[in-house]
């Protein structure tokens, strides 16, 4: 409520009898809790501030609660969040958004995905039994289990919806899904290989399992820490370029260390831990998991940090001058830009290098 109408209603209850009081205290009472509770029906990061009350917010789970909450309006229908670990991603990914789901939805049909079936299990009794907690059922009244269905990653409610908890390599055969949420397929022991044979494996099996069992409008969110170019986002965003028709991503990536310098969830994460991690792994490593932005090992040739902003008004002048092309080779409209730089060759002081 507005505070100027709350501090009236106070005066105003301050000059009755005491049982009037009671009453009208009882009743403000009753409807703030009303509008707390349809507050935390609405709005995602609500929701979980009431059902886990240490939650630790930050910037981005804003983002990440922007994107889910969009996915279960049914206005997203493809969405990617790449995001480093240890930051919240699976507490807000497979356990509560599925809870809060169903809790809106208890009709529909979830598949939970991650990369082992036994994880995912474990998100679902996590699900299962926070709906059957009083603070979940003040803020989902009637959403219950069938009685006869109640195993931790398979089970039914009594409004007819179905949560499903599969591993990368779970049979899907009889499930279907309104919603598929895929939190890491790939684990952290099999991302470190680097083969391409690994995401290779769990791209053919998104595309022959969940894509295959999505009902009529259904939505699929994808979050994930990079690992490779070729990694299940790598391949769904090659797949939206290059095959007409292919489902288009709404994709958001939250780096560790963010283009203003700051490191993602300061919170927990102060910038020296950040770069205690930096620099106890490779650079490809860096890229992919940190910064979400995988890239080819390092070969020594050319560094990130090498590159410097030129900060005076006019720039140097050249000794020579390079031209580069990367041209399409198709005209089509989701073909792949043309492009073009154009480099200078100085000499920086007088007995430095080029």
């Amino acid at each position: 409520m507005d505070q100027t109408l709350l501090d009236r209603i106070d005066k105003f209850v301050a000059q009755t009898d005491p049982e009037t009081r009671q009453q009208l205290i009882e009743q403000l009472d009753e409807l703030e809790r009303l509008e707390r509770v349809e507050k935390c029906r609405e709005d995602f990061l609500a929701f979980v501030r009431a059902v886990w009350p240490v939650f630790i917010e930050s910037a981005h789970h804003r983002q990440m609660a922007k994107i889910f909450e969009g996915v279960v309006r049914g206005d997203k229908k493809r969405a990617i969040v790449n995001i480093r670990p240890r930051v919240g991603k699976s507490e807000l990914t497979s356990w509560l958004l599925p809870a809060w789901y169903i809790g809106k939805f208890p009709n529909k049909k979830i598949m939970q995905v991650t990369h082992t079936a036994s994880l995912a299990t474990k998100y679902g009794k996590r699900v299962r039994d926070l709906i059957a907690t009083p603070y979940y059922q003040e803020i989902f009244p009637g959403v219950k289990l069938k009685k006869d269905s109640k195993a931790a990653g398979k089970w039914e409610t009594t409004h007819g919806g179905e949560y499903f908890a599969a591993g990368t390599d779970t049979n899907l055969a009889g499930w279907g899904a309104d919603l598929c949420v895929i939190d890491d397929p790939v684990s952290e022991q099999d991302g470190k290989t680097g083969k391409k044979e690994v995401f290779d494996k769990v791209y053919d099996w998104y595309t022959s399992g969940p894509r295959q069992r999505l009902q009529p409008g259904a939505a699929v969110l994808v979050v994930m820490t990079r690992w490779h170019k070729a990694d299940l986002t790598g391949r769904l965003i090659q797949s939206s370029v290059e095959s007409p028709g292919a489902d288009q991503w709404e994709i958001i990536s939250l780096p560790a260390i963010l283009p203003s310098g700051a490191t993602l969830f300061s919170e927990m994460w102060p910038k020296d831990q950040v770069l205690a991690a930096k620099a106890s792994m490779s650079t490809g490593q860096w890229n992919a998991q940190f910064q979400q932005n995988p890239t080819s090992e390092e070969g020594a040739l050319i560094k990130r940090e090498w590159w410097q902003r030129w900060e005076q008004d006019d720039p140097p002048k050249v000794e020579s001058t390079i031209m580069s092309w990367d041209t399409a080779f198709s005209d089509k409209q989701r073909a792949n830009y043309s492009a073009m730089t154009l480099w200078g060759v100085f000499y920086s002081g007088e007995n430095e290098h080029k």
